[in-house]
């Protein structure tokens, strides 16, 4: 019929996005993950990042290694424990660049305990 006028047609639905793979998880979120080694910067993969399993599992690690670091001021024992803080400071920045998880001795289990 000539004067009905068809109604308008809707845009079709978006389909719901692919949930990231583990390897695309790394390479967009290497960076970040970075910065939860980096000191207090740890809030900000923490806060920004939760959709990143990689880029959470460094920063609560990173987040455990900070509040250690508040201790390891104390005179003789303190310092022995900061060459072991070090040390598992470099291998966990090598391992993000890498884009591996690494599960650092002690301090990742404290850290699988961390909901946020």
């Amino acid at each position: 019929m000539e004067g009905q006028q068809t109604p308008p047609q809707s845009a079709p639905p978006m389909p719901p996005q692919a949930p990231m793979t583990d390897e695309q998880d790394i390479q967009q979120n290497k960076l970040w993950a970075l910065l939860g080694y980096l000191g207090i910067l740890v809030l900000i993969p923490l806060l920004a990042k939760k959709d990143s399993k990689f880029a959470q599992f460094h920063a609560k690690q990173g987040l455990v290694m900070f509040i250690i670091g508040f201790f390891l001021w104390i005179p003789i024992v303190g310092w022995l424990a900061a060459i072991a803080w070090i040390f598992i400071w470099i291998i966990a920045v090598i391992k993000v660049l890498q884009g591996q998880y690494w599960k650092a001795p002690v301090i990742g289990d404290f850290a699988q305990k961390i909901n946020i």
